[in-house]
């Protein structure tokens, strides 16, 4: 974990493993993301990797030594990881993912738990669980089922057909596609502006957005409306009113 100001970044780091997720991957990522969890100065977090892949997913030629132990090794890992990107998801500060290249298994819940997915032109989505028997983990089957809908969703992991980066853009599989040149800064840029803007409101929308499709109409407007009245009271809505009707640029950092 790296911070520069209030934006942390958790890079996946290892390229010649096409940054697959094993023990000691699970064992880094949690790591980070207890750093990041419990660092108040974060205002907003940045999730990328090294090399030309984002992530490939599972570590398959560790599923091939696990022999007839892999669902024990699988046991070991799921918990853990799990607890982890369900910390990441529901950080109340903006999460951004930059994701590059091939993206597959476990990748695409990595991926998808972020509030914003920037996507390069290189990006390829490709399922490959039932390709070797498995079943979809690390989130991947909640978050793509919530942008695509469960038909697509099965869809997508029934076949194993890699998506093209387009393809995902018009699904809504990710927020946004940009040349591979220009991921980096614009991602930088995106958690800069993420970063400086009302933190504590941008937590609530998260709450109030990621929770809808559970709640009936009632519950969401009862949560609205007491959001909106704490939001109301803070110093950020202060500041916010003053700086539009001033005609200035807001400085809620």
């Amino acid at each position: 974990m790296a911070r520069q100001g209030a934006v942390a970044t958790l890079t996946l780091n290892r390229p010649e493993r096409g940054n697959a997720i094993d023990a000691e991957a699970v064992r880094a990522l949690i790591g980070c993301i207890d750093e990041v969890a419990a660092d108040t100065e974060v205002r907003a977090v940045v999730l990328r990797a090294a090399g030309r892949q984002f992530c490939a997913g599972g570590n398959i030629d560790a599923f091939l030594d696990a022999g007839a132990g892999l669902p024990s090794m699988l046991e070991e890992l799921l918990g853990p990881l799990h607890a982890a990107l369900y910390k990441l998801a529901t950080l109340p500060v903006p999460v951004i993912s930059a994701v590059k290249g091939p993206v597959g298994g476990g990748g695409i819940g990595l991926a998808l738990c972020a509030d914003i997915v920037l996507a390069a032109e290189s990006m390829k989505l490709r399922g490959g669980y039932s390709a070797i028997g498995l079943t979809p983990d690390a989130g991947s089957s909640w978050f793509l089922a919530r942008r695509v809908g469960a038909m697509r969703a099965k869809h997508i992991f029934f076949t194993n057909a890699a998506l093209s980066a387009q393809q995902c853009l018009e699904m809504g599989i990710v927020s946004e596609l940009v040349p591979d040149a220009e991921l980096p800064a614009r991602t930088d840029a995106l958690a800069e502006a993420l970063a400086h803007g009302a933190t504590a409101a941008l937590g609530r929308i998260k709450q109030l957005v990621d929770g809808a499709y559970e709640r009936t109409l009632h519950e969401q407007l009862d949560l609205e409306h007491r959001l909106m009245i704490e939001s109301a009271a803070s110093a950020h809505a202060a500041e916010g009113i003053a700086a539009f009707t001033e005609r200035r640029a807001p400085r809620f950092y």
